[in-house]
């Protein structure tokens, strides 16, 4: 294991060799069209649903741009894992990266239609606490759920369920299989609401939305082929379900 020193030294260098690169790709942007490697790292459900695609879009336009994207919901050290940009959802605390505020991402209490008959159908908030709810065990606060009322009131409520999940797909999935209801994103939802395999809950009460971001290396930020993905991915989830202007 390296000490704090070792540790200190490695991220310089790794620093140090990025700004070689740079300045190498900068001279060949300034040449030719934009081309070579950009790593993404996004947050997971998000990347499956709509980032993914996206990607595929943005190739091709840039069919010379190789784009290495990793799924992930852990907060990586992006220097340390050679990443260039990362989606983030949720309060963002990295000051030595460059934040690019997307907008915030809606979210909503939602049930199957299926679990709604066997179960009822809420009708205030501290209905709640004799209903199954699916929790995501890898974000802090979710066994409670925190409503604003349209008159200004906030109620919080504590919730609990036999399944717990640390993916959004898989909450997903408990939601429309019955499992149990809950919180979700719109761009997570929005088909299985349209379709009427979910349906929206106590919609006379709020939940805060989620900060979405693109967190950048500062050093990165002036290649080329790396201002065209921040670009592209600015203007493109702008237009996802449930993202509105921050």
């Amino acid at each position: 294991m390296l000490t704090d020193e070792g540790s200190r030294y490695y991220t310089n260098c790794l620093q140090i060799l990025r700004l070689v690169e740079q300045a190498a790709e900068e001279a060949r942007d300034a040449r030719q069209a934009p081309a070579g490697a950009i790593r993404l790292s996004c947050t997971a459900a998000l990347g499956v649903m709509h980032v993914t695609r996206l990607i595929f879009k943005f190739q091709d336009k840039h069919p010379d741009i190789r784009v290495d994207l990793n799924l992930t919901d852990e907060r990586i050290d992006l220097v340390r894992e050679g990443v260039d940009v990362a989606l983030r959802l949720g309060p963002t605390a990295d000051s030595s990266m460059k934040l690019h505020a997307i907008g915030e991402s809606r979210r909503l209490l939602v049930g199957s239609p299926g679990y709604l008959s066997v179960h009822g159908r809420p009708e205030r908030p501290a209905d709640l606490s004799r209903h199954e709810s699916v929790v995501m065990s890898n974000v802090a606060g979710s066994d409670q759920i925190v409503f604003s009322a349209r008159e200004g009131t906030s109620l919080m409520v504590p919730v609990s369920g036999t399944l717990r999940v640390d993916h959004g797909l898989a909450a997903r999935a408990a939601f429309a299989a019955g499992r149990g209801i809950g919180p979700a994103h719109l761009w997570l939802v929005h088909d299985l609401l349209d379709n009427g395999e979910l349906e929206v809950l106590l919609d006379e009460y709020s939940l805060a939305s989620v900060p979405l971001s693109l967190l950048i290396v500062p050093e990165r930020a002036g290649i080329a082929r790396v201002r065209l993905l921040i670009d592209f991915l600015v203007a493109e989830l702008s237009k996802l379900p449930g993202i509105g202007a921050s």
